[in-house]
């Protein structure tokens, strides 16, 4: 065989090698099963967020906190149009209102991540979240629950001492047969499997937004 011969066939081999890679990419990047968007921390970019983040921290640094309420925009409504009912039932126990509109639950993981439980030991953390992962990207009730699972695990990692009550994510929509209130009632049937009724617990308030025909009174 030429010296010639044996080139070609490396250059043969080599051909085919690169274009089985190239053809094969797609099916071995959809084989490694990426993680859902709902899990991997990332923080809001507008600037009211980020200013509201390190005002948090701020807050957070003068310690002596016994309860965090943690979550989106009906969390952070505790700090406006609920600040009545807030300063007299929780402002005495020491509370620190840890909601921030529009947040995901990829939002929230971020926030864990840069501080915002760095340095307390709460004796309560309330949690609700989830409901614009299922409005602004129409997330799965998987992809939702594991990000909310996500949060758990952290809070429970950093947060050992801290008992936390997980609050079921509100129904959505006036209609008891619309898409979206279906979505946030089948997280709710998924987060109950994270209760331990030791450290992490739950509870649903949705009924008490319903008539007695399912219909947001």
């Amino acid at each position: 065989m030429t010296y010639q011969r044996i080139q070609l066939q490396r250059y043969l081999v080599l051909l085919v090698i690169l274009l089985w890679v190239t053809l094969a990419q797609p099916i071995l990047t959809g084989a490694q099963d990426p993680k859902p968007a709902s899990v991997v921390p990332v923080p809001q970019t507008e600037s009211w967020w980020t200013a509201r983040h390190e005002d948090t921290l701020a807050l957070l640094r003068q310690g002596n906190i016994g309860l965090l309420m943690i979550g989106d925009s009906i969390t952070q409504g505790w700090a406006s149009e609920g600040r009545r009912i807030w300063d007299a039932y929780y402002g005495h126990r020491r509370a620190v209102n840890l909601g921030f509109n529009s947040d995901r639950t990829e939002h929230l993981l971020w926030r864990l991540d840069h501080g915002e439980i760095e340095g307390i030991a709460p004796t309560l953390v309330i949690l609700m979240i989830g409901t614009n992962n299922t409005s602004a990207r129409h997330d799965s009730p998987e992809d939702t629950a594991a990000g909310i699972q996500a949060i758990l695990a952290t809070l429970r990692t950093r947060l050992p001492w801290t008992k936390i009550l997980l609050l079921g994510v509100f129904p959505r929509s006036a209609s008891a047969d619309d898409p979206l209130r279906k979505v946030n009632a089948a997280i709710d049937g998924q987060l109950q499997a994270y209760v331990d009724n030791q450290h992490i617990f739950f509870l649903d308030l949705g009924q008490h937004f319903l008539d007695d025909r399912g219909r947001l009174a």
